[in-house]
């Protein structure tokens, strides 16, 4: 069986970069940001009635070599790959997200990363709510990140609990913890989220890709731009605009046509 290798050069390429990373505090920042503004945040071959492929070859294709981004088991396990690639100390985390209130299973990864003799949080795919940067792993102190605040809290039996301040208030987004995470616990986790018919990404078509001045984001068919604090809505049509759209704000180019798609708000 072909082991697969990393092509470095390539990633860098996609994501805007020009010369290599070095495993620093800095080299985390830059990475982090370019691939958040480089690979768009969408769930569009789980519409597609696609399995989620997390195998590493397929990974690299579909988010490398092709016009398409994934969700956070794709996006943070080609990132995880990245970091061993360029020589950083990481292994992968599963958190229960917590925006409803209700927490939902371990069905987020993200990475946990050792540069310039500390640890972060670095998360590429969350989402409109996902900082630009890498979040030093310490609690209670508020953290400004690309003009955002956000923290880290004790989140009691849930581990660690990581926040954003919206509107004033601290709102959770999802909460951790620190226990080794095996492959079988990934693709344990991929499966329900990508699959399950109560999952929100089975029944709801999602993009977000940030913008130097702000973020764009897709939800179904509802298109919001924000630009310098100013949100603009708007919803698409169905057929071509729709996937013009999807090129157009966040880099996407489905190689199926718009029928294929499920139905806004069925499910698996």
């Amino acid at each position: 069986m072909e082991v697969f290798e990393f092509d470095s050069p390539s990633y860098l390429r996609r994501l805007g970069l020009f010369e290599g990373v070095s495993p620093t505090t800095e080299g985390l920042r830059t990475l982090q940001r370019a691939h958040l503004s480089s690979i768009p945040f969408e769930n569009f071959d789980i519409q597609l009635g696609r399995t989620v492929n997390l195998d590493p070859a397929h990974l690299f294709d579909k988010l490398v070599r092709r016009p398409r981004g994934g969700y956070c088991f794709e996006l943070n396990g080609l990132f995880l790959m990245a970091l061993h690639a360029f020589g950083f100390k990481a292994r992968p985390l599963l958190a229960r997200v917590q925006l409803t209130g209700v927490p939902s299973g371990r069905g987020h990864q993200l990475s946990l990363v050792e540069a310039g003799g500390r640890e972060w949080l670095a998360d590429v795919g969350f989402g409109k709510d996902n900082p630009r940067g890498p979040l030093l792993f310490e609690l209670d102190a508020v953290q400004d990140i690309g003009g955002q605040p956000f923290r880290l809290v004790d989140g009691g039996v849930f581990g660690t609990m990581f926040q954003k301040r919206v509107n004033g208030e601290w709102r959770n987004m999802y909460s951790f913890d620190l226990e080794h995470v095996c492959r079988a616990d990934i693709n344990y986790g991929n499966h329900y989220t990508s699959t399950n018919p109560h999952s929100f990404f089975s029944f709801t078509r999602m993009a977000v890709r940030p913008m130097d001045d702000g973020w764009a984001a897709l939800c179904n068919d509802r298109l919001t731009v924000t630009r310098d604090g100013r949100e603009e809505c708007r919803e698409l049509p169905e057929g071509q605009g729709y996937l013009d759209a999807l090129k157009q704000y966040f880099g996407i180019e489905l190689d199926a046509p718009y029928e294929a798609l499920k139905p806004v708000g069925q499910g698996a």
